[in-house]
């Protein structure tokens, strides 16, 4: 049965914003309504309208969510401030370890990220607070870990965890998921393959 007990406004917000982000991983977005968000919330029906009015208003509060969600699993302050390859593999690892233990919160970006491509107007927040909150600081630790082209770099790291995640998610590898130490050791290779020459010019 739902209950109806009231919630204080900034808990029911995260728990309808949950509520959608649980119904885009379960049902995909034909199945994020508003009447969905309310009995999946166990809230009155009305309550997800009377929060966010129209459907885009809904799905920026998803994102907001999201984004807060994620920074829960994958701590930035968590990652290596260190100059070493051995420090960064190790870090991006544990990260996306513990992100292929939430598959629904992977499975509602890709929603999102597909929908965003429909949206120009839910673009901008997308990447502020996904892709930019994290390559930001990738970007800072490929150049301190001696990088010849830092951003480009990032790029190309991005790419290789986005695929890594997506296989073992949604893609071909879903039923094998690669342990803690299969990521440390393909960063490793990927890391020296772009780095080792940055550390060869250093090392003469």
């Amino acid at each position: 049965m739902s209950s109806t007990r009231p919630h204080p406004p900034a808990a029911r917000s995260e728990l309808i914003a949950d509520a959608a982000i649980g119904l885009l991983a379960e049902r995909g977005l034909r199945g994020l309504t508003h009447r969905a968000v309310d009995e999946a919330a166990g809230l009155p029906q009305g309550s997800t309208s009377n929060y966010a009015r129209t459907r885009a208003a809904l799905l920026e509060a998803a994102v907001q969510r999201l984004a807060v969600r994620e920074s829960q699993v994958i701590s930035l302050e968590e990652m290596p401030s260190g100059e070493g390859i051995e420090e960064l593999a190790g870090g991006l690892a544990l990260a996306m370890h513990r992100y292929l233990r939430h598959p629904s919160l992977l499975v509602a970006r890709y929603e999102l990220a597909l929908e965003i491509t429909r949206r120009p107007e839910l673009r901008e927040m997308f990447v502020r607070t996904g892709t930019a909150a994290f390559r930001e600081p990738l970007t800072a630790m490929m150049r301190r870990a001696g990088s010849a082209d830092p951003e480009r770099h990032t790029l190309s790291l991005v790419a290789w965890c986005d695929g890594m995640l997506f296989s073992c998610t949604a893609g071909s590898y879903s039923a094998q998921a690669p342990t803690l130490e299969e990521l440390r050791t393909g960063l490793l290779e990927l890391l020296h393959g772009m780095l080792s020459r940055a550390t060869a010019q250093t090392d003469e």
